[in-house]
């Protein structure tokens, strides 16, 4: 079943792709484990699945150590908000970080890392006073002082888009986060979930975030 649902997400992405004049092979496909069982898992990564994302970092430390039998290439990606006193236990679990939203984590993350760590810079588009990330208006100074903090390696930046019964509603989120990047100079983008990744493809997105899509109605 994980399988056939991998294989139609495979398919609507490469359809957005050719909508929108990209190779499929330029989107990432993040499976979000949030609550899924280690054997779940298992069968993702025997379908194909090489990217991991998890929220919360006590969850991947459990999963981490059921699966230690994953071939080696299976990459873990940190997609919820990372606290600053997790950030050293993080730093054992995860190879890329999608969730950075202040300079205080940023600083966190530099002075535990041994080598420059993958990173994206949350954005809180919408300005949705529950969600993390910084706003439009205060990215370009944030980035510029996360820039000269040490050993991160800035790769993008991240969004979670309001939950619309119509994808089409948040495309503008995502053309405005794209827009940012690009003029950062910024060439990925972390954007797209399982009820708008196809609307975040058309729009640029390099990395979408599937759980739903990819493991069912929990």
């Amino acid at each position: 079943m994980i399988g056939e649902r991998m294989e139609d997400v495979r398919r609507r992405i490469a359809f957005a792709c050719e909508r929108s004049g990209r190779a499929p092979e330029e989107v990432t496909i993040v499976a979000v484990t949030k609550g899924v069982p280690p054997g779940a898992i298992r069968e993702a990564v025997a379908a194909g699945v090489r990217h991991l994302g998890e929220n919360r970092v006590q969850e991947a430390e459990s999963k981490r150590r059921a699966l230690v039998d994953l071939p080696t290439g299976v990459r873990w990606h940190m997609v919820g908000h990372l606290q600053t006193n997790k950030v050293k236990t993080a730093m054992g679990l995860f190879d890329i970080i999608h969730s950075v939203d202040s300079p205080h984590v940023a600083e966190a993350i530099s002075k535990r890392a041994q080598s420059p760590i993958p990173v994206f810079l949350e954005v809180n588009v919408a300005e949705e006073p529950a969600k993390y990330g910084f706003t439009l208006d205060e990215l370009p100074h944030e980035h510029e002082t996360i820039a000269r903090i040490p050993r991160l390696d800035i790769r993008g930046l991240m969004t979670v888009a309001p939950e619309a019964e119509n994808p089409e509603r948040v495309r503008p989120i995502f053309s405005r986060l794209r827009e940012a990047a690009d003029a950062l100079g910024l060439k990925e983008l972390s954007m797209g979930m399982s009820y708008d990744f196809e609307v975040a493809v058309e729009e640029g997105a390099t990395h979408v975030r599937i759980g739903r899509a990819l493991f069912g109605e929990k």
